[in-house]
């Protein structure tokens, strides 16, 4: 299929079984598509997933977990939203309170996969996401923490250790609202902030 590309002189990438073809205009990308589906199926004998094959903007199409975009006349690439949701619900499945896993553990599986996500997504431009991604995940890490600490003594005594008066501690520890709420309450993020998970291990994309 590659020396066929060639022979056309289109301009293509391809990994595998995947790949994009770029047309100039829609017409031309519809006439590609047609043309080289029956060269798969009737030339080589393969099955064309029709499901996932379409024209459209490089932008609005998953290549490999990547998109394309432009910016300032350069082509760039950055996580898709699809690859995004997907890691999100992984670090979910991780960082859940009812796993019963001490937050060493959590730490140590959270490191495993952010080690190989960030390798292979380190290219893109991700910026943005990785900001709103990390306090995120800190939410997600106090939130277990708290539930953790179970009952308010402890809580009171854990945010004292930390560095937050008493009176404070109290107010919070006494408190009654949901794990995920408290997560991001001013006192419980103070005495938990980023620098409290990494200094335990925390292994954190972009850093």
């Amino acid at each position: 299929m590659d020396k066929e590309l060639e022979r056309r002189g289109h301009r293509y990438v391809r990994y595998a079984d995947d790949f994009m073809i770029f047309c100039k205009s829609r017409k031309a990308a519809e006439r590609v598509k047609e043309s080289i589906t029956r060269f798969l199926t009737v030339k080589l004998k393969l099955k064309v997933n029709q499901d996932k094959s379409a024209v459209s903007r490089p932008w609005l199409r998953k290549f490999l977990g990547f998109t394309y975009f432009q910016m300032c006349g350069q082509s760039k690439i950055r996580i898709h939203a699809k690859s995004m949701k997907r890691f999100k619900d992984k670090v979910r499945e991780l960082t859940s309170r009812k796993r019963g896993k001490s937050l060493w553990q959590v730490i140590q599986e959270l490191n495993r996969y952010f080690r190989g996500w960030w390798n292979y997504f380190r290219l893109t431009e991700a910026k943005s996401f990785l900001k709103g991604l990390k306090i995120w995940i800190m939410r997600r890490l106090r939130s277990l923490v708290w539930k953790q600490w179970k009952n308010p003594k402890t809580r009171v005594r854990n945010l004292e250790k930390l560095g937050i008066s008493h009176q404070d501690a109290m107010l919070c520890g006494n408190a009654r609202k949901k794990y995920w709420h408290m997560s991001k309450i001013k006192w419980v993020a103070i005495a938990m902030p980023e620098r409290y998970f990494i200094d335990q291990g925390l292994y954190l994309p972009g850093n």
